[in-house]
């Protein structure tokens, strides 16, 4: 079973990031972890930055807007965590996804958990967005939140978030480097004592003739995926989906009331994936639950 000691979670003071802050607080008081919550302050959202009359008053400029980002980080802090609950405030300058992917490295941070926005449309697609940069950057895994469902997330009787993950769902192509991302799923579904779903879709059927045998290939794929001595600890089901994969995924997780889906994903090393983005950011983007991304 992989540890969590040491957590990251950026934050930007959207309604997004608060879910996702919540979240990453009860997962850090599930493993006992330490959290990091973390805010970057970037000068070029600041107009007054680049009419500063001297370097003194730049410098003095600087000082404010993060002495003024850290005010409100620890306000976030406050109106988003149970009684009790302190974690390491880091506020730093720069390009957020830069500064999210140096500290998580200078950290040996376990994981990284942080919102996105629900947002559609071509532009969105090509420009990225920082959650999308740094999953696909991170050494570690990226637990991505966009709007967990309501009974997802509940609070104790001490005001504490807790989370509750009985349904697991992993997404493969079988490709070699996906080992990983499984590994992952395997240790959050004997965490929580969870059930987990292996799925496969089927992006193109050579004919409709051909269809039961390729569901039963890929279904045969899947038992293979756990050695039997591995499935005695763990509850597990395998399905096979036909279809466009993100839209079967995002189907799947909605139909199975899944709490997270965890995929792997590869960094970008084309312009078709810098345009159009990839299976595993469309289910991030427009998905029901959170999603574990793990770089493969």
């Amino acid at each position: 079973m992989l540890k969590l000691e040491r957590i990251l979670c950026p934050v930007d003071f959207s309604e997004f990031s608060a879910r996702a802050y919540r979240y990453g607080v009860s997962v850090a008081e599930h493993y006992g972890a330490k959290l990091a919550v973390q805010h970057v302050v970037e000068l070029w959202r600041y107009p007054s930055a680049g009419f500063a009359a001297s370097a003194a008053l730049y410098d003095e400029f600087c000082q404010a807007v993060c002495e003024s980002g850290k005010e409100q980080l620890q306000e976030f802090v406050k109106n988003n965590s149970g009684d009790g609950f302190q974690p390491e405030f880091v506020v730093h300058q720069g390009m957020a996804p830069d500064a999210i992917l140096s500290f998580a490295q200078a950290s040996k941070a376990d994981g990284i958990v942080m919102g996105t926005h629900g947002q559609r449309g071509f532009d969105r697609l090509m420009l990225g967005s920082v959650t999308d940069r740094v999953m696909r950057r991170a050494s570690c895994p990226v637990l991505v939140v966009r709007n967990p469902p309501r009974d997802l997330m509940a609070t104790d009787k001490e005001g504490r978030h807790v989370h509750r993950l009985r349904q697991v769902l992993f997404c493969t192509d079988f490709s070699e480097n996906s080992e990983r991302a499984l590994n992952h799923a395997v240790s959050a579904t004997e965490e929580y004592d969870a059930e987990l779903t292996l799925l496969h879709v089927l992006e193109e059927v050579p004919s409709p003739a051909k269809t039961e045998k390729a569901i039963a290939a890929a279904t045969e794929q899947l038992d293979k995926l756990i050695p039997p001595e591995r499935r005695k600890s763990l509850k597990i089901k395998t399905a096979v989906r036909i279809g466009k994969p993100y839209r079967q995924i995002i189907q799947f997780a909605e139909d199975e009331q899944i709490d997270m889906v965890a995929m792997g994903v590869h960094g970008r090393g084309s312009l078709d994936l810098a345009v159009f983005g990839s299976t595993t950011y469309r289910v991030m983007q427009l998905g029901p639950c959170p999603v574990l991304a793990v770089r493969v």
